[in-house]
């Protein structure tokens, strides 16, 4: 029974792999607008069917892993980090490696990379699969800062991580974005000669 459910396990994941290599393909053949969920279908071998059983959410799912991988590296980040290294700034090294904001890159993954930050609608697929670990990074917070991970400022410093990829990755020099922003959080915002004319005191 183990050895079948290996060969199925297996099986699956040929077939989620086939899907993704076509779904690539033509995505950067053809743009992504310009394919059709029967075009990956027949690319990949398989049945429309098929295709849907292995990738409910559609077309914009199926480059994607499930978003796990994330989540496990942003809390290995904050866990694993040198002594005397903040939450923020090991955040900060784990996001820099990776995705938009690193060109150190195989081929494959660069072009992968290019055409999720090209296109609105796998860059918004992107974005819900980050943002679904926004439980797993403030319960890693609030581990390393003896807070609940149910307090609103543990919560919203998660949730700002986790849109800096969508926020930062289409700048122009993505790094140089994706650090401004760590910059603001580490230091909150400053008050401004303006707001000093406003205050009333």
């Amino acid at each position: 029974m183990a050895t079948t459910m290996g060969r199925r396990e297996r099986k699956k994941a040929q077939t989620r792999r086939a899907l993704s290599n076509a779904a690539l393909r033509l995505f950067s053949e053809h743009g992504y607008d310009g394919v059709t969920v029967a075009q990956i279908a027949d690319e990949a071998d398989v049945s429309i069917a098929t295709l849907f059983a292995h990738v409910p959410d559609g077309k914009e799912a199926l480059i994607f892993d499930d978003g796990a991988e994330r989540h496990v590296w942003l809390v290995a980040a904050i866990r694993d980090r040198p002594s005397g290294q903040s939450v923020l700034e090991a955040l900060r090294r784990c996001l820099a490696s990776r995705g938009p904001f690193t060109e150190d890159l195989p081929p494959d993954l660069r072009r992968k990379r290019d055409l999720i930050v090209g296109t609105p609608a796998l860059r918004e697929y992107s974005r819900k699969l980050w943002i679904a670990g926004e439980g797993a990074l403030a319960a890693a917070i609030a581990a390393e800062s003896g807070r609940d991970p149910a307090d609103m400022t543990v919560r919203a410093l998660a949730r700002y991580v986790l849109e800096i990829p969508e926020l930062a990755g289409t700048e122009a020099d993505p790094l140089a974005a994706m650090n401004a922003i760590f910059d603001l959080l580490e230091s909150g915002w400053p008050t401004s000669p303006m707001d000093a004319r406003r205050d009333p005191t």
